[in-house]
This record gives C-alpha cells, sequence and structure tokens, in this order.
C-alpha cells in the first residue's frame, strides 16, 4: 500500500533567512555572496560571477550558506520577468552568504523532507506560475509577497519515496539538458549560416565597390525627440529602445505609451517614420537596425537614429547593410560613453559604406532574403524542440508533485 503524503505550508518545513545588504560593515570577513545574476533558469547555481564582500562576522553566521540551502529570488526582475527562482547550493565548504535581493530557504527536518525534492517542488512552483501569482510589480520591480510565498503548501511522501522521485528527476533533467544543449547549438549553427553569408556579401562589396558615407545613401538621418514626450491615453505610439527586440529586429508594440496626436503631427517630417525607412538603435544596446513596415504610424526617442533612403537605396538592402558585421564594427569602435555607450549621429552619418548600382542592391536582397528564410525556417523547427523540451520538463516536475510519477 502507498504511504500517505503529508502536507504542510513551506513555512512550518524550512527557516527562512534574508540577505545581506552590500557593504555591511564594520568589514571582518570576505564572503562570497550569490546574487540573482548567478541563477541560472535550469534553477543551478553559476558560481563564475560570485562577488566578494567584507561582512561582520557575526552577521554572516545569521547567513551563512551551507549545503542543501536553497536560495530564492524575491525581488527584482520586471513587468515581464516574474521573480521566484531558485537555485541550490551544492558547495560543501567555504564561506558563502546571499543578497538582500535573495532569501535562503533550509529544511528544518531533513529526517522527513529532502532538501532536493523540496528544490524541485520550488522549481516547479515558479515554472507553473504559482509564484507569479504572488508577486507585485506595481513600482516596475518585481516583489514576492513573503507571507504568501511562506503559506505555500508543499506535499510530499515519505523519505524513500522522495528520493526515488528525486532520482527520476534527476535522470529525466539529464536527458532533457542533453537535448536542449543538442537544439541549441543547432539553432546557433542554423543562425550562424545567415551570419556568415552576410559578412561575406558586405566583404565582397567593400572590396569591389566605390565607399562613401552613410550620409551619402540617405536623405536625411537623425534621431528621435530629445524632449520628454507628453503621454496620454489615446493617440500615436511612443517608440522607445526597450520596445525593439533585439533577436528579431522588430517593434513590440505591446508595452508603448501613447503621446497625443497634436504632438506626433507637430513633430519635423524627418521625425515621423514611414514605410521603408530604417530605425538604428544608437544608445545601450546600439547596432539594431528594424525596417519600418507598411500602415505603421509612431513617433520614437532619441536613443533611435532614423536613416531615410534616397530613391536609388533599397530599403531592405540598407537594412542588411547596417546589420553587416562590417558596420557594427564602425560602431563598436566609434562609440562613447561608460555606463551606456552611445553613437552619435555624427559617426552614424560618417560610416564608410559602399555603393552599389540599384539592380546589384536589389540581386544581393533577393540572395540574403532566400538564405535568411531558410535560416528562420531551421530555427523554428529548433525552436519548438526547445518549447516541447520545456513543456515536457513541466509535465515531468507536475507528475512528480501530485503523485503521478
Amino acid at each position: 500500500m502507498t504511504e500517505p503524503w503529508q502536507t504542510h505550508p513551506l513555512r512550518d518545513v524550512c527557516r527562512f533567512s534574508n540577505g545581506l545588504w552590500k557593504g555591511e560593515t564594520p568589514p571582518f570577513a570576505n564572503v562570497g555572496v550569490i546574487r540573482i545574476s548567478n541563477f541560472t533558469k535550469e534553477g543551478t547555481l553559476d558560481y563564475s560571477g560570485i562577488t566578494y564582500l567584507d561582512v561582520e562576522t557575526a552577521k554572516l553566521e545569521k547567513r551563512r550558506l551551507q549545503y542543501g540551502d536553497i536560495i530564492l529570488e524575491k525581488s527584482g526582475g520586471g513587468p515581464k520577468q516574474p521573480v521566484g527562482r531558485v537555485a541550490l547550493f551544492d558547495r560543501q565548504a567555504g564561506d558563502f552568504s546571499f543578497s538582500n535581493f535573495t532569501a535562503s530557504l533550509r529544511v528544518l527536518a531533513p529526517d522527513e523532507l529532502d532538501f532536493r525534492f523540496l528544490h524541485g517542488f520550488l522549481h516547479w512552483s515558479y515554472l507553473s506560475g504559482i509564484t507569479e501569482a504572488i508577486q507585485s510589480h506595481s513600482t516596475g520591480i518585481r516583489n514576492l509577497n513573503a507571507d504568501a510565498y511562506k503559506a505555500i503548501e508543499i506535499s510530499y511522501p515519505p523519505l524513500p519515496e522522495q528520493h526515488r522521485i528525486v532520482s527520476i528527476l534527476d535522470e529525466g533533467f539529464a536527458a532533457i539538458a542533453t537535448a536542449r544543449a543538442d537544439a541549441d547549438q543547432n539553432l546557433r549553427d542554423a543562425r550562424e549560416v545567415f551570419v556568415s553569408h552576410l559578412q561575406s556579401v558586405f566583404a565582397e562589396a567593400w572590396t569591389a565597390c566605390q565607399l562613401v558615407t552613410l550620409a551619402d545613401l540617405a536623405t536625411d538621418i537623425t534621431d528621435g525627440d530629445h524632449m520628454p514626450p507628453p503621454k496620454s491615453q489615446e493617440g500615436v505610439p511612443f517608440i522607445t529602445i526597450g520596445n525593439i527586440v533585439k533577436e528579431t529586429r522588430r517593434i513590440d508594440f505591446a508595452d508603448t505609451f501613447m503621446v497625443p496626436r497634436a504632438y506626433f503631427e507637430a513633430l519635423k517630417a524627418n521625425k515621423k517614420p514611414r514605410p521603408g525607412d530604417v530605425l538604428y538603435t544608437v544608445t545601450g544596446s546600439f547596432g539594431i537596425p528594424v525596417i519600418v513596415d507598411e500602415g505603421v504610424e509612431f513617433c520614437f526617442q532619441r536613443h533611435i537614429g532614423l536613416i531615410r533612403p534616397r530613391p536609388d537605396i533599397n530599403s531592405m538592402w540598407l537594412y542588411y547593410l547596417l546589420l553587416s558585421p562590417q558596420v557594427f564594427k564602425q560602431a563598436n569602435e566609434g562609440a562613447t560613453g561608460a555606463a551606456q555607450r552611445t553613437v552619435s549621429l555624427g559617426l552614424l552619418r560618417s560610416f564608410e559604406v559602399p555603393r552599389l548600382a540599384r539592380t546589384k542592391q536589389e540581386a544581393i536582397v533577393a540572395e540574403l532574403n532566400a538564405i535568411f528564410a531558410e535560416t528562420e525556417r531551421l530555427a523554428s523547427i529548433y525552436e519548438r524542440k526547445l518549447a516541447a523540451l520545456d513543456a515536457l520538463k513541466r509535465s515531468l516536475l507536475h507528475q512528480a508533485f501530485t503523485g503521478a510519477l
């Protein structure tokens, strides 16, 4: 007969501790502090980026990690990035503690609850959205409701059955990790084919064609309005650099705010994007080109540049040109600033680029479009495989912690 599972809130089976504030004094002990940035999505820790702090010995003793502790991400993230990730501390020795944006959980009765079973349960709680339902982000930063988290109920069988479930999970996760690594590599390889061809096409153009400045290929090179825009409930979308998706080089209009139409109409014509223009991020994550599609009306901030091509310049060719490694190299070498590196309009206008006949531009576009389409087809296959592996992991965890494994 299967022995019954017992159920308790987390507060009854774990000891919760809050993390250290950076720079706590007086300094006595040099401590390796685990931060949110050390978390991985697989529920493990990356020890390569540990921060070392001088911490008072007495304060360290209250927060010293021991083997089997679970570190919880309790604050951080943003509207699109739920907190609540967990990571298992699996070091046997050393002075380690954890940052103030995290907390630690330690099993109170190891002879009743295996820390690895608890870790798997908490990881499942995060992946299944349980923890997302008990956090707020009204200030733009997500925070877990500590009382609600401690009230989450965990059901667990006798220790031998926990060990069996953990063993099955370990074996299953190892196989999933191997399959994920293969799919990730295939995805990178598929995209590298396009990047390699892009490099080759423009390397030839740089060698064989007349070189001019980017300004010679455009009627306008400008950036967005430098004044803080007025917000309104309706009107015209206002794009910030955060709305440009680096991976797809597209605009995500989901989280844009609106500006009054009167504000939009008052903008200069060269600050109102029109189909065929190419946007180019110039601050922070600089060097991302985006081609403006038909039927889209919006305005944008000063961290984004706009290149309006001359009539003899194909917009898609200009887009691929700005995406090329040869142009990015110039942007990277010329960008200024420390905290947020910036490609100035002067630098953008002065980029050295090849001038090609329109027919040659169109031939290159056709060639690159075909390779890009095949790359995206393969990428879609591998992305679906990765999504299927993630779903398999969630299913395995669901079975494990509902008694169906």
